[in-house]
């Protein structure tokens, strides 16, 4: 079963960002070699950067992936609808990943401002892919407006720390069985995206782990065939986990030597 976002149809289950890379040949070489067909990018980010912002994006256009604008760096309603605004005339895109940052420590979500950034958005015909938190009652609110997508935190962006809350993440699965879920941010390596999809998340978003890898390109790689295996194994249905042993050969059967004083 492929992965679905807004009626449109994705083999690889990657989301890949595209800033801090060390060079923009890296960057393109880790996106060919990862499979992935979802870029995300910084409006703000990039449009501060004039010429070479062009320059950029006509490398972004080069690798033939969808873009997922994002409203990165934006700390309140007005900011993110701005934003989302400019991304959708650069790109001639409804698609917007938004962010509504309510922290500089933790850059947790504001969930207040995302929830009134998402309603407005999601009124306006915009696809929103809102980067959340676990929390089910905000995640409620978010799907009655309209969005078809939730994105929530595996842990602090760029931490690296794999998934947090093991408990509340298998709870937010359960809750929402038929909404495409991403685990977004905090992914530190192949083994976190792997469990990710075990625990039957629809895909993860990435960028710190491969854009500051020791090697890039090779690590990107490794999300591939790490997604590859996590999806493999939930279709599978894994065992449950017991307190006890249980052995794999049958004792009935068995012969048993008896030996005599």
């Amino acid at each position: 079963m492929s992965l679905v976002f807004y009626g449109e149809s994705f083999s690889s289950r990657l989301l890949l960002g595209t800033a801090q890379y060390p060079s923009p040949q890296i960057m393109k070489s880790a996106i060919e070699v990862s499979g992935c067909e979802i870029l995300t990018a910084s409006v703000r980010r990039e449009a501060a950067k004039g010429r070479d912002g062009q320059k950029f994006w006509s490398l972004i256009q080069q690798t033939g992936c969808r873009i997922l604008p994002n409203t990165a760096g934006c700390k309140s309603v007005q900011e993110a609808v701005t934003t989302a605004h400019m991304a959708r005339e650069l790109f001639d895109t409804p698609w917007i990943k938004l962010e509504v940052i309510g922290n500089d420590d933790t850059l947790q979500p504001n969930v207040f401002g995302l929830v009134e950034a998402a309603k407005i958005l999601c009124e306006e015909g915009f696809n929103v892919f809102p980067y959340t938190t676990t929390d089910l009652g905000v995640a409620e609110k978010l799907v009655d407006f309209g969005c078809q997508v939730l994105m929530p935190w595996g842990s602090p962006i760029g931490s690296g720390r794999g998934l947090n809350d093991l408990y509340a993440l298998r709870s937010f699965r359960a809750h929402f069985p038929d909404i495409s879920l991403v685990i977004d941010a905090g992914i530190g390596t192949a083994s976190h995206a792997t469990q990710a999809l075990e625990l039957g998340y629809d895909a993860v978003l990435l960028n710190t782990a491969v854009a500051k890898a020791g090697d890039s390109v090779a690590m990107a790689e490794a999300f591939k065939y790490a997604l590859f295996a996590g999806r493999k194994a939930f279709e599978a249905k894994a065992i449950n986990p017991r307190d006890m042993a249980m052995p794999s050969t049958p004792v009935v059967g068995t012969p048993f030597w008896h030996t005599h004083d």
